[in-house]
C-alpha cells in the first residue's frame, strides 16, 4: 500500500535524510510545527513503514575493510531457503538481494583485503545449491544518495 505524504512529511524526511540525529526541535524550525508535533509525525511515518530505521552509515574502509565486492549467485531454486540460511551466517555479507535475471541473488560483501576474496569465494562455492557465481570488485563509488527522488520532492500539494 502506498502511503500518501504531505509537504510537511517531505520536509521532515529530507531533514532526517540529511542528519538522522537531527533533534525534533531543529526539524520543527523548518516546518512551523512544535517539536512534539514533529515527533508525532516521525512516529507516524515509522508506524506506516515510510521510515524503516534510522541507522549509522558506516565507512568500512575507515575500519579496515576494502571497497565492497558484489557477487551474483545463480542458485538451485529448490534449495533457495537453505542457501539463504547459510548466507545469513556469513558475517562478511552485509546485504543480500533477490533479483531477476540470469542470476537470482546479489550479495554485497566487505572483506579486509583483496587476498581474502579467493578464500571467501571458495567458501561460497562449497554451499550446496549455488550453481554459479560472478564477482565484481568495486574500484570506486561514483554515487551514493540518501535523498528523496526529485519527483516526490517537487510534488505539488
Amino acid at each position: 500500500m502506498t502511503v500518501l505524504l504531505d509537504k510537511i512529511d517531505i520536509v521532515i524526511l529530507k531533514a532526517l535524510l540529511d542528519d538522522g540525529r537531527a533533534s525534533y526541535s531543529a526539524v520543527a524550525k523548518n516546518t512551523n510545527l512544535t517539536d512534539v508535533a514533529v515527533k508525532k509525525r516521525v512516529e507516524s511515518l515509522k508506524r506506516k513503514g515510510v521510515i524503516a530505521s534510522i541507522t549509522a552509515n558506516l565507512n568500512y574502509s575507515a575500519i579496515g575493510f576494502e571497497k565492497p565486492l558484489f557477487i551474483q549467485l545463480r542458485t538451485d531454486l529448490s534449495k533457495s531457503k537453505d542457501v539463504f540460511k547459510k548466507l545469513e551466517t556469513l558475517e562478511n555479507i552485509i546485504e543480500i538481494h533477490q533479483v531477476l535475471g540470469e542470476y537470482n541473488l546479489l550479495l554485497k560483501v566487505v572483506l579486509p583485503s583483496l587476498s581474502a576474496v579467493e578464500p571467501f569465494l571458495a567458501r561460497l562455492s562449497a554451499v550446496d545449491g549455488i550453481q554459479d557465481m560472478k564477482s565484481l570488485v568495486v574500484v570506486s563509488q561514483l554515487k551514493q544518495s540518501n535523498s528523496l527522488p526529485s519527483s516526490l520532492a517537487q510534488k505539488k500539494f
